[in-house]
């Protein structure tokens, strides 16, 4: 039993041992695999370390020619197009057809007919309108006749009847009072005779009655000339003068009529005349067609069988002399845009030659947008070019580069080497496995490069991208970007906001319109630096003119 208890302890014994060792070699295992694990990590990091910054992407400071060019697509156009519109006015809401229409991009000459439209209608308008104004010219020559009658018919009572009826009565009055003359002869005759007692009184009385009758006569007739001269002529003019108004107005109304009538006349004929449209000038024929904003078929095209309304545009004749490229611009860059900058033109047909232009114009409205455009707005911008060659026609694509600014000698780095702030950019510099931060002073942006201003040297090396070296960067306390600016002092750049930009090959700012000055493109104002270069193409430095910079 002693034997039995012994050999029990001794058992547990060594099974307690066991356990125990056993616990010990598994920590110590496990210590000695963390440890090799932290060994391999640290040595595996500190290669990929090493590796990162052997590998990292630099690029040197350079300094040369800068670009900031805005890169456009446009149509070809004339500045001197005349424009043919139909100026039929048609009879009804439908408008007129076209019966023929020359061949569109043929070149014609002042004088060619160009469109005939349909006349049919305004020819059978022209049959009656001349049966009226035949009418019309017939009654203004009989109320002209009529008014010639009645100021003959004056003149006939004032030189014959009124002249006859004095005439006839001034005799009267003459024979009145050559009869009263020789009546009172013979009463006063009578009067001595029967003083003494040869006749008797009533021979003297007789006598008397001559007298009294030659002066009734008398009085008779002279009040038969006033009245003729005071009344019946003053009625017989007034008369005269009424008859002679009422036929002028009747003949002024005949003949306003008549101007009316032969106005319609004559515009029918203006719009038969019109139905044959003959170019104004030399040029090539192209179609004033009208095409959906949404894609697909046309709105309209110039046709025989079309119809077309008043004042509608049908043929445009550009002048070859005169040419100009109207491109579109982003409301994003349409600030950069200012009238006189120059513009380097490139043409499809002419590929092998480089043409220049300048800005003439820069609309103020957006072009209507088109369904699929959303809400981007564009702008249309105008560029003249400077001695067009034959080759072009209108309606060519074009490709402009317009120069917003131009620096002969500028030292640049990639945008992509920036790391703003606060307000303050800084680059990350590489010698051979040392880094330093450096802050710098910027200037123009042109999407690719951006100009230093100071705290770089030509030739020096810089990180592209500082913000995947978060370790390598060594940035200072930097107060807020909006007190520094409230305090007057702009960080990171020294050009004031709105200074126009110079051009320093000549010394001169670029020629400006009265809008305002050439605004330089916005810098980098998030807190990441600028990643690599986006689809749009208003980059100065073109991926054929960045990469041999770079």
């Amino acid at each position: 039993m002693v034997t039995h208890a012994r050999c029990g302890r001794r058992f547990r014994r060594f099974k307690v041992f066991r356990r125990t060792g056993a616990a010990l070699a598994v920590v110590l295992i496990a210590l000695i695999l963390a440890a090799g694990v932290g060994g391999a990590a640290y040595f595996y990091f500190r290669k990929g370390d090493q590796q990162n910054v052997e590998n990292v992407i630099t690029q040197s400071v350079i300094r040369g020619p800068f670009e900031h060019v805005v890169l456009e697509q446009g149509l070809i156009e004339s500045s001197g197009s005349v424009e043919i519109r139909c100026e039929v006015k048609a009879g009804t809401s439908a408008g007129i057809k076209v019966l023929w229409v020359e061949e569109e991009g043929k070149h014609v000459r002042k004088g060619d007919r160009l469109i005939q439209l349909d006349s049919s209608a305004f020819e059978k308008d022209l049959i009656q309108q001349q049966i009226v104004y035949n009418t019309s010219q017939a009654a203004v020559i009989q109320a002209e006749n009529t008014l010639r009658a009645a100021e003959i018919s004056r003149l006939e009572y004032l030189e014959g009847s009124f002249r006859q009826e004095e005439q006839t009565i001034l005799s009267e009055i003459f024979v009145a009072e050559e009869n009263l003359r020789r009546a009172q002869l013979a009463y006063q005759s009578t009067e001595r005779l029967a003083a003494k007692g040869i006749v008797t009184a009533l021979q003297l009385e007789g006598d008397q009655f001559a007298v009294e009758k030659a002066k009734n006569e008398l009085n008779s007739a002279q009040t038969k000339l006033d009245v003729l001269r005071r009344y019946t002529k003053a009625k017989m003019l007034k008369q005269f003068d009424s008859d002679i108004a009422s036929a002028e107005a009747k003949w002024k109304s005949e003949q306003e009529s008549n101007k009316l009538e032969l106005s319609r006349l004559q515009d029918i004929q203006q719009q038969i005349a019109a139905c044959n449209i003959s170019s104004p000038q030399d040029g090539q024929v192209v179609y004033a067609n009208i095409y959906s904003r949404r894609g697909g078929s046309a709105e309209f095209v110039l046709e025989a069988g079309a119809t077309v309304r008043e004042n509608q545009t049908l043929i445009r004749l550009p002048d070859p002399d005169k040419m100009q490229i109207k491109a579109t611009v982003n409301e994003s860059r349409i600030s950069l845009i200012r009238v006189g900058m120059p513009v380097e033109i490139t043409v499809d047909a002419v590929r092998d030659r480089k043409l220049s232009g300048t800005v003439v114009k820069v609309n103020q409205y957006a072009e209507p947008g088109s369904w699929s455009s959303g809400n981007i707005q564009e702008y249309a911008s105008f560029v003249e070019i400077h001695d067009p060659p034959p080759a072009i026609r209108t309606g060519m694509n074009a490709e402009v580069r317009i120069f917003v600014e131009r620096l002969p000698e500028a030292l640049q780095v990639p945008v992509q080497a920036l790391y703003e702030t606060k307000g303050s950019y800084f680059c990350l510099l590489k010698s051979g496995n040392q880094f330093e931060t450096r802050q710098v002073q910027v200037g123009s942006s042109n999407d690719s490069f951006m100009t230093v201003e100071s705290g770089l040297q030509e030739g020096e090396v810089v990180v592209m991208n500082p913000r995947s070296l978060p370790d390598r960067l060594s940035l200072p306390d930097l107060p807020d970007s909006k007190a520094v600016l409230a305090a007057g002092k702009p960080p990171g750049s020294k050009p004031p906001a709105g200074k126009p930009p110079l051009d320093r090959e000549g010394g001169k700012q670029p020629v400006q319109d009265t809008a305002g000055p050439a605004v330089r493109s916005p810098k980098p104002t998030s807190d990441r630096p600028p990643q690599g270069q986006t689809a749009e193409r208003d980059q100065s430095a073109s991926p054929r003119t960045a990469g041999g910079a770079l």
